[in-house]
């Protein structure tokens, strides 16, 4: 059972968090340890295991957290505001932009890659970043629908599945190869695409899924 905090502790926890995950995106996973983290916080060896009783593979877990959050917060506004085509491609833009930056240092993949990415809690993590990104597109695909901006016969999850899964493989590509353009390509085909789609003409034969 989590033991419940009070607001200085989780304060507290907090900046052991943000703290250790600064370090790691300096020096990466492998050359982060706790005695490094302690003394970038200002933490002594009891507060340390006060918060993170499990120690390190603990700590490295609420990173991995906060980090899942972050790349959520780091698209934010737009992933959030995703109402009309001047949104979407202003969410575009910032997520080619972070990735541009970013490259093939990802502090998420480096700490699940360290904690194992079979582990199940380390499944958790990525499985729910991965819900909640696909609400946040699913939310915006709805949006366009409602207001008469794509195809009327779009699948509003299949749109969203489509859009999140051309991220997401851009991404994998570009710390592969380290070029941002498969993620460029990508997220311009399934935008391109539902945008096209909705200035198509329709005649008695055509199709749910076809455009012309």
């Amino acid at each position: 059972m989590e033991r419940v905090l009070t607001a200085k502790g989780t304060a507290t926890k907090q900046r052991i968090i943000e703290g250790a995950a600064q370090l790691i995106r300096e020096r990466g996973v492998a050359n982060v340890g706790l005695d490094d983290i302690r003394a970038a916080t200002s933490t002594s060896k009891s507060q340390l295991f006060h918060y993170f009783p499990d120690g390190k593979a603990d700590l490295l877990l609420a990173v991995a957290r906060h980090e899942a959050d972050q790349v959520l917060q780091d698209q934010q506004p737009m992933l959030g505001h995703l109402a009309d085509w001047e949104s979407w491609r202003a969410w575009q833009q910032r997520v080619i932009a972070k990735y541009a930056a970013q490259g093939r240092r990802c502090p998420l993949a480096a700490l699940t890659g360290q904690l194992g990415k079979a582990d199940p809690a380390t499944e958790e993590i990525i499985t729910d970043l991965y819900d909640r990104w696909y609400g946040f597109l699913r939310a915006g695909v709805e949006a366009l629908h409602r207001s008469g901006q794509i195809d009327p016969d779009t699948d509003v999850d299949k749109a969203a599945t489509a859009v999140l899964t051309a991220v997401t493989g851009g991404t994998s590509m570009l710390m592969a190869t380290e070029r941002i353009n498969y993620l460029e390509d990508a997220l311009d085909q399934v935008l391109d695409g539902l945008q096209r789609a909705r200035t198509a003409p329709s005649g008695p034969g055509r199709s749910a899924t076809t455009s012309h």
